[in-house]
């Protein structure tokens, strides 16, 4: 049933992917720092953040923060400003390796006490046409499994998470689990 929402919005639905609400979800849960890449405190916090140990460093280089030693100092010093594509690296090396730093104490508080709860709110039908609508209720289940999800989340991998949420969580929510593929907000009781 997943993945047959080809035509999705062409009615007038609006919402967002299931698992994009997922790490949107995972992203709040692992915290972070919130001032933008843009601001002058925001760039250095990331930096900091990406610089502060050998390992972060190498993990930095990982995620595609790729720039000399140099250039590096000249940033954290002031007397340089990274460029925009650069800023765009440095906020996603840094969302990945905060990813990776935070993923074991996450796997473990999700998979606490059984599992998580988790609130399904379904897509947005307001702007569809009365005869066209889908009867989609709100739903909550318990998530007792994160370890995949999770996983594809910290290694940014997309398809895997897809998976792991389309193929191993939402079946649970019974023969209409395709009508949850979009969806407005998924919470996590976490």
């Amino acid at each position: 049933m997943p993945e047959k929402n080809i035509d999705f919005g062409k009615f007038g639905a609006r919402g967002i992917k299931g698992t994009d609400a997922v790490v949107r979800q995972l992203d709040q849960l692992a915290g972070g720092i919130i001032t933008p890449v843009t601001a002058k405190r925001g760039l250095m916090a990331r930096l900091h953040y990406l610089t502060k140990t050998d390992h972060s460093r190498a993990a930095a280089r990982d995620a595609g923060l790729t720039v000399t030693d140099r250039t590096l100092k000249a940033w954290l010093d002031g007397t340089r400003r990274p460029s925009r594509a650069n800023l765009d690296r440095i906020d996603a090396a840094y969302r990945q390796v905060r990813r990776r730093n935070v993923a074991r104490h996450l796997l473990a508080r999700l998979n606490a006490a059984g599992g998580t709860r988790v609130e399904i709110h379904p897509l947005n039908q307001s702007q569809v046409a009365r005869p066209l609508q889908r009867v989609v209720e709100y739903r909550t289940m318990n998530v007792r499994r994160w370890d995949r999800i999770v996983d594809a989340w910290a290694t940014g991998d997309d398809q895997g998470l897809d998976d792991a949420w389309t193929l191993d969580v939402l079946p649970d929510l019974g023969s209409q689990w395709g009508q949850y593929e979009y969806v407005t907000s998924i919470g996590f009781a976490a």
